[in-house]
């Protein structure tokens, strides 16, 4: 059995570290924040769980599970402001990731809950083979080299290999980061021109930018949540565990969507915005 918590459906993914306000209106979403509340303020466990909504738009009219995406992130509680309507203003941030294995529907709790099993270790295991992929270590043979290439010469002694591939892995991971900082400034300007964007979140962007340049884990997690990107997309790189992977799905998607403005002049507008009212039919 995986750990059962509160889900929290939403039209778009949740990142890591990224902030996520919510006007809380419906009664089971009010009666969670409210079981969130009665949870000593210094505890863990003042989160939910937020999954992506994979199909239609209201998750009841079909079978949850199927409804929404298997990997999803937790929304840690920073702030809450009861209104006079009885709703909620809430503030969260981002946690960890989890995939989601079942989907639970009761009566009380009203609220959908998820029984999960969190992602750390499969981050771990995908971030140090995500670094290993690709590189090739000074002085060790190449997977492309024949006898009598100079790339086939004697690796280095055992103790100093862990230290030369950590070291290859941290320079070509912050050029990686660099590239896909460098495509996010011209795709920010690119929408900015096309009036997709507004002067204050692209000064809040350039802020955000500046505060993640030496951390390439934290940018791609902000590339992922800004850039004007399908659910689809977003989800993808939600489920990439190892940063370098992501950050080279991310550069693959800034320049499809740079061409897709600079040629199109296009961005893509979230289906609920296409949305109308089921009908009999």
């Amino acid at each position: 059995m995986g750990e059962l918590i509160p889900l929290f459906p939403l039209g778009t993914p949740l990142f890591p570290g990224m902030v996520l306000p919510l006007h809380v209106f419906e009664p089971r979403y009010r009666r969670l924040v409210l079981d969130l509340l009665a949870i000593p303020e210094e505890s863990e466990r003042r989160f939910f769980g937020v999954v992506a909504i994979r199909q239609g738009w209201e998750v009841e009219r079909i079978a949850p599970a199927e409804a929404l995406y298997d990997i999803g992130c937790v929304a840690r509680l920073q702030m809450v402001r009861p209104q006079s309507d009885g709703g909620f203003r809430v503030v969260t941030v981002g946690g960890e990731r989890f995939r989601l294995r079942d989907v639970l529907v009761g009566e009380d709790p009203p609220y959908l809950q998820g029984e999960v099993e969190w992602l750390a270790d499969e981050e771990a295991a995908e971030e140090a083979a995500g670094d290993a992929e690709g590189l090739v270590v000074p002085g060790t043979r190449s997977a492309a080299a024949g006898p009598g290439d100079p790339a086939t010469a004697s690796p280095p002694c055992d103790e100093h290999l862990d230290e030369v591939v950590a070291a290859v892995a941290r320079d070509s991971l912050a050029l990686l980061a660099a590239g896909v900082q460098e495509l996010f400034t011209d795709y920010v300007d690119e929408v900015t021109d096309l009036g997709a964007g507004s002067d204050g979140a692209d000064a809040e962007r350039a802020a955000l930018l500046d505060a993640v340049a030496d951390d390439p884990t934290a940018l791609s997690w902000l590339v992922a949540s800004t850039a004007l990107l399908t659910t689809e997309d977003r989800q993808a790189l939600l489920a990439e565990s190892a940063t370098r992977r992501r950050l080279a799905a991310e550069t693959r998607l800034l320049r499809r969507e740079l061409t897709l403005v600079r040629e199109l002049g296009a961005v893509p507008a979230p289906l609920q915005r296409f949305a109308t009212p089921m009908t009999v039919n």
